[in-house]
């Protein structure tokens, strides 16, 4: 018999130290999940400040034309300002989602720049925010432990997990996340996982609440008084497939057109790229707001205007909804704002997925599955967790539209491969050199990434690790 290497699993974590992390998960899941509320509260609060107190007081029922145009450019000088600090604002939306270690000096640069998007009308969502800032929890509570560094990156992650469970209804899609973004750290995911599971159990108790105690106030994520979808129709299959491709599509000219932008920086100047493109963010708005849209649906990361949307009789609003918001998208990410890419894709998938129900009188619940599903595959090359987020915003009446989400998401990732493979060609016909200048940055990576194990090393305790963080690949 040949010598073989031994097992690499959860088997040769000792158990002592993965019943540690766990319960130090569960320890992290209360404060990251406060820090979640927090977070929350500041935003909405701000939205609320900023596009129904001011109009209110300046004597309008809705936000006038200064204010559609100042607000945005007013957040780009305030994210300008907060990526000045240590941190650089958090992670680049334009480089996909990350699990990656953020510094506690990173806070303050991490939470004002997310404070300065997301209620100042910019087209990106909160979900990196929260998992930056849920780390950071987990790195206090990892110095407080004295953890090394495997240990380290697994509270970490539980700080993440913990932060997105109060966004993404509960932990299941957080774990699911957090487990297809974990392929490559391969047998060890596991213990990576248990201890995020656990926190972000505990963090969804503070929305859940605990005996008679109710739980903080946070908005469901269920689409209300959606009809029940009784039964698949071979017409929704179609529109499926259609919709997965073209939200493909979608996101693949929404990654193009950010790194473009993206890349005039170097000659524009971050302050100008940023104000300038929250006046193209307004101007966007105003102009949609001309052709019969409401100009806040084009703002902000279209979460609550998704009831708005799928209630649009009109395709030619719809349409210019999804343009718009599309444009708006790609360039509050290339302009250097501070979000994430998940909330706006759906947007765009269920905006795509209500041309259907305009066009041939398709369920709308039927529409909010496949719609979300593609959207959120077609920007994260994810699959399951998608699919486990359809469900939740379409509750229990859309239990029966899950198998057409399921070929929505197949689709969207399958064009989105060719896509990708065809640019990986186009990449390889340039110049070698070139390529490997920029070939990095032409398309924001996909998915959430959590800690690979680099190849050809032991397998290691979670307290005493051999293995890096990286960021998105």
């Amino acid at each position: 018999m040949t010598d073989a290497q031994p097992a690499r699993g959860p088997a040769n974590v000792p158990p002592r130290d993965l019943l540690r992390l766990t319960l130090l998960g569960l320890l992290v899941g209360l404060p990251a999940g406060l820090v979640a509320f927090a977070f929350f509260g500041a935003v909405h609060w701000l939205e609320q400040l900023l596009w129904d107190d001011l109009p209110e007081a300046l004597g309008t029922a809705t936000a006038p034309w200064y204010l559609v145009l100042g607000l945005p450019m007013l957040g780009g000088v305030l994210v300008h300002l907060a990526r000045m600090l240590p941190g650089d604002g958090g992670h680049s939306p334009i480089e996909g989602m990350s699990m990656g270690a953020v510094r506690p000096r990173d806070v303050g640069s991490v939470a004002l720049a997310a404070l300065a998007t997301l209620p100042f009308g910019l087209v990106l969502g909160p979900e990196a925010p929260l998992i930056a800032l849920g780390a950071i929890v987990g790195t206090w509570v990892t110095r407080w432990a004295h953890l090394k560094e495997q240990g380290g990156v697994a509270i970490g992650v539980a700080g993440s997990g913990a932060a997105m469970s109060t966004l993404f209804g509960g932990p299941l899609v957080a774990g699911l996340m957090l487990l297809e973004g974990g392929v490559g750290a391969g047998a060890l995911v596991i213990p990576l996982i248990l201890p995020a599971l656990a926190a972000s159990a505990m963090a969804y108790l503070l929305i859940t609440g605990l005996g008679e105690w109710s739980g903080l106030p946070m908005p469901s994520l269920a689409l209300p008084d959606l009809p029940t979808y009784e039964s698949v129709q071979a017409r929704d299959l179609l529109v499926a497939v259609v919709v997965g491709v073209l939200a493909s599509l979608a996101a693949h000219l929404v990654r193009s057109g950010a790194t473009v932008l993206h890349g005039l920086e170097v000659r524009t100047g971050r302050l100008l790229l940023l104000v300038g493109g929250g006046l193209a963010v307004g101007l966007l708005a105003l102009l949609a707001q001309a052709l019969g849209a409401d100009a806040e649906d084009v703002l902000f990361s279209g979460q609550s205007a998704l009831p708005h949307l799928v209630g649009e009789a009109s395709a030619v609003t719809v349409l210019v909804l999804v343009v718009a918001k599309g444009v708006a998208y790609a360039v509050s990410m290339g302009a250097g704002f501070r979000g994430g890419p998940i909330f706006p894709a759906v947007f765009l998938g269920v905006g795509l997925a209500t041309l259907g129900v305009v066009a041939f009188d398709m369920s709308v619940t039927v529409a909010v599955a496949m719609g979300t599903a593609a959207g959120m595959t077609a920007m994260t090359r994810m699959v399951v967790s998608p699919l486990l987020f359809a469900g939740l915003l379409v509750g229990r009446p859309g239990l029966e539209a899950l198998p057409v989400a399921v070929l929505a998401t197949t689709a969207a990732w399958l064009a989105s491969a060719v896509l990708d493979h065809r640019l990986l060609l186009r990449r390889q016909r340039s110049d070698e050199a070139a390529a490997a200048t920029d070939g990095a940055s032409s398309v924001a990576p996909p998915g959430a990434v959590l800690p690979a194990v680099r190849a050809g090393t032991p397998a290691p305790d979670p307290g005493h690790p051999t293995s890096t963080v990286p960021g998105a690949p």
